[in-house]
């Protein structure tokens, strides 16, 4: 317990913290519905988390399984084959996730052409009407039916949605980690030294923001298709600029102080002494901005995403759900889930980022 054990000032930030209801709760349910979609292959998945097979036990989300096995001859097994399904029921069991469609898997069994509507009105004969008697109670379940209905291919909504979270915020977090790093050292240069690395840094700064970085992601996708880390390193060379002023202007401030000329008369070098006792003093600053800097980062994902310069085809993506509800008017419920959505993560995004502004202001913590 004692590792968790927080001091008084922490104590204080974190009392804070939870007195500001709207943020608080904001966390919470951002953190349930983040932890909700790091687990999407248990939760949305054309595979079974487990299956039992003449007393063997195979996990087919992990791994893939030749069709051989259950006594066909393609090279990967269907899962979602009524033929193989009644192959397993007969010599063992299977544990499906709550919702039986990948991010990528097309139904070819809609009752309606795709885009297809969301099923929770349709009747379960009307959902599973193809499937004959004895594989009914296999396929014909909750899992089987797109809640929020299909997108123009045929894919789940619902899946697409989680498996599109995941990576939203994942790509947002590592774009604001690895931009936050390099801004805050670029700042902490410049602020420390002053002078003419100081002036030297902020003309480079000002020519490097005022390139075009829509422009850029247009012509690289003219040549090669962006993946995900060449997708991140492009956008992590154009967006470390924002706290390099704040962090700066922390330094300018405070290199000057006792401390510090105590700490150079000590023989400390300037890197000790720039992320050893300067730093800390900025990092309080700079991290109120990073919610607000992580609800930036997924706006441009989903910005690029919704252009069309953003991830590959066929990923899932908020951007390209939304983009998907302009292209097809008659299906609203497209256009309607992916804003909400997104509206939703950023709404608890900026309160979570209202809460942590509450809690590390010093004028409420020294109070």
């Amino acid at each position: 317990m004692a590792l968790f054990k927080l001091s008084g000032l922490n104590q204080r930030r974190w009392q804070l913290f939870t007195q500001n209801k709207r943020g608080y709760w904001s966390f919470w349910m951002f953190s349930v519905l983040f932890l909700i979609s790091v687990f999407a292959p248990f939760i949305a998945n054309d595979r079974p988390i487990l299956v039992s097979y003449k007393n063997e036990f195979l996990f087919p989300t992990f791994k893939d399984y030749p069709e051989s096995k259950f006594g066909g001859f393609l090279a990967r097994t269907d899962f979602r084959d009524p033929v193989n399904q009644e192959e397993i029921a007969a010599n063992g069991w299977m544990i499906w996730p709550p919702i039986r469609y990948s991010y990528n898997t097309v139904n070819n069994e809609l009752p309606l052409p795709a885009p297809s509507p969301p099923a929770y009105r349709l009747a379960r004969d009307v959902a599973c009407g193809k499937y004959q008697a004895g594989i009914d109670d296999i396929n014909c379940t909750f899992g089987n039916l797109n809640w929020l209905g299909t997108d123009d291919q045929g894919r789940d909504v619902v899946a697409r949605l989680i498996y599109g979270f995941r990576i939203s915020v994942a790509f947002g977090l590592i774009l604001t980690i690895f931009s936050s790093i390099i801004g805050m050292a670029a700042g902490a240069v410049q602020g420390y030294f002053g002078g003419w690395t100081d002036l030297i840094f902020q003309r480079f700064i000002e020519i490097w923001t005022s390139m075009p970085t829509l422009y850029l992601l247009i012509i690289l996708a003219a040549f090669i298709t962006p993946t995900f880390w060449l997708l991140l390193f492009i956008l992590v060379l154009f967006s470390w600029t924002g706290l390099v002023g704040l962090v700066r202007a922390e330094f300018l401030r405070a290199r000057n102080f006792e401390y510090v000329r105590a700490a150079r008369a000590l023989g400390l070098s300037d890197v000790r002494i720039m992320f050893k006792h300067l730093m800390p003093n900025a990092v309080v600053s700079t991290i109120t901005f990073m919610p607000f800097i992580l609800a930036g980062s997924v706006t441009t994902l989903t910005a690029l995403d919704f252009l069309g310069f953003g991830l590959p085809p066929g990923s899932p993506s908020l951007g390209e759900l939304i983009a998907q509800g302009k292209n097809n008017l008659q299906a609203p419920w497209l256009g309607i889930t992916g804003f909400f959505v997104v509206s939703i993560m950023l709404a608890l995004l900026v309160f979570i980022g209202e809460a942590v502004r509450d809690a590390l202001d010093p004028r409420k913590t020294f109070a």
